[in-house]
C-alpha cells in the first residue's frame, strides 16, 4: 500500500498572485464607492441601478436581487424602498403573475447609472489589463 502523497502549499508566487488580485479588486471597489458618491448615490444603489439595468431577463425580482447582491431579502427589500423614495427604482407588478413584483429603473435611474457607467469603464480596462498581467501598477 502506497502513503499518501504529502500536500504540498501554496508557493510564494500562489501568495503574490492572490494578494495582486485582492488589491486591483479592492481599488477598484474604492474607485466604484467613490464615483457612485460624487454621483449623489450610495454604492449599494449603484449596485442595484446596475443589477437591475444589467439582469438577463428583465426586470428581476427583489429575491434576485437579494441573490446579485448577496444580501438577505429583507435587506434587499430596504435598498429598494430607500432606491424607490431616492427616485432611482420603481416597483412594477410582474405582467404574468400580479403577486410577483419586479423592479425597474426610473428615467433618473437610467441617467445616474449611464454616468457611472461611462466613468467606469477605463477603471474596469485597467482592473482587466492588471489581472490578465498578473500584477497591479
Amino acid at each position: 500500500m502506497r502513503s499518501p502523497r504529502p500536500r504540498r502549499g501554496p508557493t510564494e508566487a500562489n501568495y503574490r498572485r492572490l494578494a495582486d488580485f485582492r488589491y486591483a479588486l479592492r481599488r477598484f471597489i474604492r474607485f466604484s464607492e467613490e464615483a457612485a458618491r460624487s454621483a449623489g448615490i450610495s454604492p449599494s444603489q449603484y449596485q442595484l441601478l446596475l443589477f437591475v439595468r444589467g439582469f438577463p431577463d428583465g426586470p428581476p425580482t427583489i429575491a434576485e436581487l437579494a441573490e446579485r447582491l448577496q444580501v438577505a431579502h429583507h435587506s434587499a427589500v430596504g435598498l429598494v424602498d430607500r432606491s424607490v423614495r431616492a427616485g432611482l427604482a420603481e416597483r412594477r407588478h410582474d405582467d404574468a403573475d400580479g403577486r410577483r413584483v419586479r423592479v425597474g429603473l426610473t428615467p433618473r435611474g437610467r441617467f445616474v447609472l449611464m454616468r457611472l457607467v461611462r466613468a467606469h469603464s477605463p477603471e474596469v480596462d485597467r482592473l482587466a489589463a492588471a489581472l490578465f498581467r498578473g500584477r497591479v501598477s
